[in-house]
């Protein structure tokens, strides 16, 4: 008799399309910097300040999210999210002042994205998947880079030949064109389609299904979380995975590679091949996440993204060589491959709440990477290149790793909880 696909398969598909969408306008900011530079006379550093009100709400917005969604359902807070992305993009196409920058981009997108974040994917795996768990968090992440993947060279190209504004429109479209796949095929829980999260059993029957106190338990959660020293150290060091992926190489590797003389182009088009080789090893890290101890792989990830950091100022040319292909494979295996090890850290420390305190805990990361796309282009300001703010991403990345190596040598409780 032949086996029908189990219905957390199609939920997943569908988180994996409203992340590729997501993905869309988060990989604009690099692209679109020199342009509006040159047309409006905008620093680095208040583009940059821009894009910090964005991962900032993205970030302090998260774990807000994962509430709502257990209190009103996934649905509603995604295409909530996606009407946000759509309308900061295609508004941004009329923006004169620097103000209405902070207030599309920053604002809009901020809270759009940060409705869609990564407490999206700990959610859904949370209540849909006990068996793949990790599998999954890596795909959906991965969906993300993937959106990268698909857009950075179409941005690109648009911006080079049809300018800034044409590239913002395909965002807002392609944002806007997944709410009705959405508002059609995703489901909030498995008890609504009579079944069971996929590899459940008795002795872990997957997330019970809760409604949320809203945004005073949010914070309730916050105050719990706050009394084990393991919440800290995965927050301290997902503050510094956001500084050195979105906040750093995110927004500033197309302007930094432009500043040696290599194309828009050419550097759009490495920076979505760190999109591929991310996918990979994403969801290779979700595999072995279901395999090894997470806090180990987290100080590997780290330790290997440090070392790569390191050595970038010293690439970067007007061409393409076998160093910078090396950096970009090396880099984009760990550019996000710290997720699916850290949402099972937070599982095993945290339990059912596990969706919200990774909310927090993801919180952090965007406080981080806010905080390297302001700094980076202070820097770039000041010292008219980026390579301080490369070298000290680096050593960020080496205090990271021995952060997840404490983690490491703390006994995870045999029951997670926050009591």
């Amino acid at each position: 008799m032949k086996r029908s696909l189990h219905p957390a398969w199609v939920v997943a598909m569908v988180a994996c399309l409203v992340l590729l969408g997501a993905a869309g306008f988060r990989a604009v900011p690099s692209v679109f910097m020199d342009p509006l530079h040159m047309e409006f006379g905008w620093s680095h550093g208040t583009i940059g300040l821009a894009m910090t009100v964005n991962m900032t709400l993205f970030g302090l917005f998260s774990p807000f999210a994962a509430s709502l969604m257990d209190r009103f359902g996934m649905r509603p807070v995604v295409v909530f999210a996606l009407t946000m992305i759509a309308a900061g993009s295609a508004f941004s196409v009329s923006m004169t002042q620097s103000w209405q920058l902070i207030l599309y981009w920053g604002v809009f997108v901020g809270l759009g994205t940060g409705s869609m974040s990564m407490a999206f994917v700990a959610t859904v795996t949370a209540r849909w998947f006990v068996a793949r768990r990790g599998l999954v968090s890596g795909v959906l992440t991965a969906a993300s880079a993937a959106g990268q993947l698909v857009f950075l060279p179409i941005i690109a190209h648009l911006t080079t030949q049809d300018g800034w504004r044409r590239a913002a429109l395909v965002v807002a479209i392609a944002a806007a064109a997944v709410i009705p796949i959405v508002l059609v095929l995703l489901r909030e829980h498995p008890e609504d389609l009579e079944t069971t999260a996929l590899g459940a059993t008795t002795s872990d029957p997957g997330a019970p299904r809760i409604r949320s106190g809203g945004p005073r338990a949010t914070v309730a959660a916050l105050g719990r979380a706050a009394r084990h020293p393991a919440f800290w150290l995965l927050a301290g060091s997902f503050a510094i995975c956001g500084a050195t992926t979105n906040g750093l190489i995110g927004t500033h590797f197309i302007p930094a590679a432009t500043d040696h003389g290599m194309p828009v182009t050419t550097s759009a088009s490495l920076l979505a091949l760190v999109g591929v080789f991310d996918v990979v090893g994403t969801i290779c890290s979700g595999w072995l996440t279901d395999r090894f101890n997470p806090a180990l792989l987290l100080v590997a990830y780290y330790t290997g993204r440090g070392l790569a950091l390191g050595f970038l100022p010293g690439l970067l040319s007007p061409d393409t060589t076998p160093s910078t292909w090396v950096f970009i494979l090396f880099y984009g295996l760990d550019w996000v491959a710290t997720v699916p090890p850290t949402i099972a850290l937070c599982r095993a420390w945290f339990g059912a709440e596990s969706p919200v305190v990774y909310g927090w805990v993801f919180a952090s990361h965007q406080l981080g990477a806010g905080a390297a796309a302001a700094g980076a282009g202070w820097i770039r300001d000041a010292f008219a290149t980026y390579d301080p703010a490369f070298y000290i991403a680096a050593g960020l990345c080496g205090a990271a790793a021995l952060l997840c190596l404490t983690v490491s040598r703390r006994a995870v409780p045999t029951t997670p909880s926050l009591a």
